[in-house]
Order: C-alpha cells, then sequence, then structure tokens
C-alpha cells in the first residue's frame, strides 16, 4: 500500500484567489513545522510543487528525509484572469461564469485558466506518477488547496462539488492510502 500524506504549504496571508502567483510561505511558527515533521513518518520521501511557498514548506519539514525533484504539475489551480483578484470583484464582472465555477465545478474554467476537470486530470497524473514509481512507500506530497481537494475527491469518489466542502488548512496533513482494494482515506485535515 502506498500512502499519501497530503501537507499543505504554509500560509501566503494572500487575499484574493492565489493560484500560479509564486509567493513565499509564512514560516515563522517554527513550533508548528516541528510539530508537522515530527508527525510525518521518518522514512517518507518529500516531494513539492514547484510554487515558492510548497517548495519552502518542504524543505523546512524535510529533515533527513530523501527529496524529490519539485513538480509543476503538482501546482494550484490556475486561475488565469481572476488570479490574485478577489471573488466579489470578478463576480461583478462575470458573476454567472464564477458561480459555475464554484457551484458546479467541472468544464467551467476561468479566462485564460483552468476547469476543474484539468487541475484534477493534472493533479492526478502527477499522483499516479509518484505511486508507480515508488511503490509501497509514504509519500509526503507538499501542495495546495486545489491539488488535495482532487485527490480527496478522487479517493472518496464524491463530487467535486462535495469535495470543495471540506476544510484544508495550512500546514495540515490529509492522509490517503492506495492498495489493492482501492483508494482508503485517514485523517483530513489534521493539525498536528
Amino acid at each position: 500500500m502506498t500512502r499519501l500524506h497530503l501537507v499543505r504549504h504554509g500560509p501566503t496571508h494572500a487575499s484574493g484567489m492565489v493560484g500560479w502567483t509564486d509567493l513565499p510561505a509564512d514560516l515563522s511558527d517554527t513550533a508548528a513545522l516541528a510539530r508537522l515533521s515530527a508527525y510525518l513518518p521518518a522514512q517518507a520521501v518529500v516531494v513539492s510543487s514547484d510554487l515558492w511557498r510548497a517548495r519552502a514548506t518542504a524543505d523546512a519539514i524535510q529533515g533527513q528525509r530523501t527529496r524529490l525533484p519539485h513538480q509543476i504539475d503538482l501546482r494550484e489551480i490556475n486561475f488565469g484572469a481572476w488570479e490574485m483578484r478577489h471573488h466579489a470583484d470578478v463576480e461583478a464582472e462575470t458573476p454567472d461564469l464564477i458561480r459555475a465555477y464554484w457551484d458546479q465545478p467541472g468544464t467551467p474554467a476561468p479566462p485564460g485558466g483552468e476547469s476543474w476537470n484539468q487541475i484534477s486530470a493534472r493533479a492526478n497524473r502527477a499522483i499516479d506518477a509518484l505511486i508507480a514509481a515508488h511503490p509501497e512507500q509514504d509519500l509526503i506530497v507538499v501542495v495546495h488547496f486545489g491539488v488535495i481537494l482532487t485527490q480527496l475527491q478522487r479517493a472518496l469518489a464524491i463530487p467535486a462539488r462535495k469535495a470543495f466542502a471540506h476544510r484544508i488548512d495550512n500546514l495540515s496533513v490529509t492522509r490517503i492510502s492506495l492498495g489493492p482494494k482501492g483508494w482508503q482515506t485517514g485523517a483530513i485535515n489534521l493539525l498536528p
């Protein structure tokens, strides 16, 4: 069985929709980072998104664990023209599109961005490749809200709208695994 420990990066304190903007994480809570690192399996392999906030968080919790190269396909949702904008501002311009994006996730996409189906396909490919390369191992995957939700949707076999109902805090761990009986979930949004 391959066990995924999906860790959401440290907070950015940015407001608006933060997707591919490469912001740093606030990693000043060293006690929380130490608890997180101590909670995660010592023999796990660590990988992250290529965005600075995920890479820096992975660096902070890596310890003596093996680190894999960061991966672009583990990035957050590409919000395109909505990037770094507030929901209310976008809703004032394109109310039907933004409501469809969040209320009926699937094919609606922001201009120049990606749909839920596109981020899901991208994240699934990246996670599947990690599982294939590291079978029967613990993988610490430091990523983003959207990527974690795509994997929860897959593991729980639920519609995207139900996946969006899950809270995923910064520096939290969501555990899922893949074995002979298929996907299984463990803790969701655990703060060690």
